[in-house]
């Protein structure tokens, strides 16, 4: 998997894609991660990127000629997608991930900035529209970090135990269900005597009604939607 990032703050990536899990799979080569600065394609004095709307109103956009050069001095493969990050996209979970991961090999995302970018952007070279959900950040660099752990740790290679991708939050429209470690008596707090049982029946029983009462009591969202598909 391939990400071009188009960002206007390319040191905000440095850390974040060099620690942990992300940072492994970016030095075996599991994913590879170019970031573009559109101001390195302005054609004035300033390297002018935004102005203020037609129209009037508060605050500046993104000119388009910046972003349109950004992208298209790119080579883009034809299993791409280019991905503005806006709190007026589709939701982000854990289907979209999985389809991402699946289907594509390169990622082009925009990170937006100010009120927005021009719409002949979204109209005439975005894709997709992604959102991190119903607010504002004060950039789209952090919703691209998340997009991009979100996909990697999808990519074979990345994550050591397969099988945890699969026995997590979301991937059967349930939440994780409760988990402990040593000691299995903390503080008067004791680990559940089923889980110390070695009765994996029990076990996997336990687990499967502790996530539906999870799901039911934090989510009645998803068990509506995980009771629709039994």
């Amino acid at each position: 998997m391939h990400f071009d990032i188009i960002t206007l703050f390319p040191d905000f990536f440095t850390s974040p894609l060099n620690s942990s899990l992300i940072g492994k799979a970016l030095a075996k080569e599991i994913a590879t991660v170019n970031i573009i600065n559109p101001r390195d394609f302005t054609i004035d004095k300033h390297r002018k990127v935004d102005d203020i709307p037609y129209g009037g109103g508060v605050g500046m956009l993104l000119k388009p000629e910046p972003i349109f050069a950004a992208v298209e001095s790119l080579s883009i493969t034809p299993k791409h997608e280019i991905i503005l990050v806006t709190p007026q996209g589709e939701p982000l979970n854990q289907r979209i991930l999985e389809n991402l991961a699946t289907n594509y090999n390169q990622l082009i995302i925009i990170c937006g900035h100010y009120e927005g970018v021009d719409e002949r952007v979204r109209q005439h070279l975005v894709t997709r529209e992604i959102s991190l959900g119903d607010f504002v950040l004060t950039c789209g660099e952090i919703p691209a970090l998340t997009l991009i752990n979100g996909v990697v740790r999808l990519l074979p290679g990345t994550v050591g135990k397969v099988a945890s991708l699969k026995a997590e939050s979301f991937e059967t429209d349930l939440l994780d269900y409760p988990q402990y470690t040593r000691p299995a008596n903390f503080r008067g707090w004791e680990v559940p005597e089923v889980l110390r049982s070695g009765n994996h029946k029990l076990i996997d029983q336990w687990r499967k009604e502790e996530q539906i009462i999870r799901t039911r009591d934090r989510r009645p969202d998803l068990w509506q939607k995980w009771q629709e598909n039994q």
